[in-house]
C-alpha cells in the first residue's frame, strides 16, 4: 500500500472519527437539554440514544481499520493478529445493522400510512449485514494466506535445512 494511499485513508478514518465524536456530543447535549417536540410524533430520546451507539460502532470500525493499516504498513498483516481487527470491523457492522433495525422498529409506528418505508428500511439493515458477510469472506481469503504464509516459511526452513 503506497504512502499516498495510506495517508488519505487515514485522513478520512479521522475525518470520520471526529465526525462520530461530533454527533455523539450534540446528542448528549440534546439528552441534557431534553428539549423534545411537544406533539409527540417522534420518540426522540430512544432515538438520540440509539445514534450514540451506532456512532460507536463506527469509532470502533475506524479503530480496528486503523489498526490493519498500520500493520499493512509495517508488512504484518498476515499473521494472527491481524483477527482480531477484522473481528472488530465485523463486530462493528453487525453492530450497526443492530442499531438500524431499531431505527427501523421506533420508526415503524409512524410509517402506517407508508409502510413501503418500513421495508426499505429493513431492506437496508439487511445490506448492512451484507457488508458483514463480505468482510468475513474477506477474512476467510485472510486465514487462506496466513495458512499459505505459514506453510512456506517451513518449506524455507526444510529447503534450508537440505542446502
Amino acid at each position: 500500500m503506497g504512502k499516498l494511499t495510506v495517508r488519505a485513508l487515514r485522513g478520512v478514518l479521522v475525518v470520520m472519527l471526529v465526525g462520530t465524536v461530533f454527533v455523539q456530543a450534540g446528542m448528549v447535549w440534546a439528552l441534557v437539554g431534553g428539549k423534545d417536540a411537544e406533539d409527540g410524533s417522534l420518540p426522540l430520546t430512544p432515538l438520540r440514544v440509539v445514534t450514540i451507539l451506532g456512532m460507536v460502532s463506527v469509532q470502533v470500525a475506524v479503530v480496528c481499520v486503523w489498526r490493519l493499516v498500520s500493520m499493512v504498513r509495517r508488512g504484518t498483516v498476515f499473521s494472527d493478529a491481524a483477527f482480531r481487527y477484522v473481528d472488530g470491523v465485523i463486530g462493528a457492522i453487525v453492530a450497526a445493522a443492530a442499531v438500524w433495525f431499531t431505527v427501523t422498529a421506533i420508526n415503524a409506528p409512524g410509517q402506517r400510512d407508508d409502510p413501503g418505508v418500513t421495508l426499505i428500511m429493513g431492506a437496508v439493515g439487511v445490506a448492512i449485514l451484507g457488508v458483514a458477510l463480505i468482510v468475513l469472506v474477506l477474512r476467510m481469503l485472510l486465514a487462506q494466506a496466513v495458512a499459505r504464509d505459514g506453510e512456506a516459511v517451513r518449506m524455507r526452513a526444510e529447503l534450508d535445512t537440505v542446502i
